[in-house]
């Protein structure tokens, strides 16, 4: 079951999957401001100039707030997601420091001529100078 919850948090957490929520999330939010846009001014001008309506200032002004709204839920969804995400990445990346751990060396270099050998190396193979045990 540990294994089971450790493949889904990696699924979870991966970039595509993390992306495709947000661009739904932002796009379910845009999609509020196009239909404010359309119910609150396009409509109502559109019955307005084919005398289908006729709007007073008390109209116009909560066509107007509905609106503004909108597009205030957008930045505030906009803004979670971004803190969310943020948050997340934040963690992400500290979780993968703390996994790196530095490999062991597996080259060194001739005391005689500076060049990069094995390790294990007993002899230099470029100035054949014996190597000291360390």
């Amino acid at each position: 079951m540990k294994k089971f919850i450790q493949e889904f948090k990696t699924f979870a957490l991966r970039g595509n999957v993390m992306d495709m929520a947000v661009g739904m999330l932002i796009g379910a939010s845009f999609t509020s401001i196009v239909t404010s846009l359309t119910e609150n001014f396009i409509n109502p001008l559109l019955q307005f100039i084919l005398g289908s309506a006729t709007y007073t200032l008390a109209d116009i002004m909560t066509f107007a707030g509905n609106f503004i709204s909108a597009i205030i839920n957008f930045i505030i969804t906009a803004f979670v997601l971004f803190c969310l995400l943020k948050g997340i990445n934040k963690m992400l990346s500290l979780a993968k420091k703390k996994e790196e751990v530095p490999a062991a060396p597996t080259t060194k270099k001739c005391p005689y001529c500076m060049s990069e050998i094995d390790i294990n190396a007993t002899r230099c193979p470029h100035c054949t100078s014996q190597l000291s045990e360390k």
